[in-house]
């Protein structure tokens, strides 16, 4: 191959690696990737025993992280 065909499959492809870049960096800034509706619409969609239950999770959750703290309040390491 000639030179001149091997520097101008460089620049297209560097060409077309700046247009791509530039799509991702303007796609991020002007938010089109942001889902603000996601959370909502699935708490609108969910069941009453789905929330239950993710309720019950979060109770346990806590009632863990309780349970943890108090143990190691009275914690002591050995000498």
């Amino acid at each position: 191959m000639d030179g001149w065909i091997i520097a101008m499959m460089l620049g297209a492809s560097t060409l077309l690696g700046a247009f791509g870049l530039w799509g991702l960096l303007w796609g991020i800034r002007s938010g089109q990737f942001d889902d603000h509706q996601k959370f909502l619409d699935g708490a609108q969609f969910d069941s009453e025993e789905a929330l239950n239950d993710a309720v019950n999770m979060e109770r346990k959750k806590a009632k863990v992280l309780k349970e943890k703290q108090e143990r190691e309040v009275g914690y002591a390491p050995p000498d």
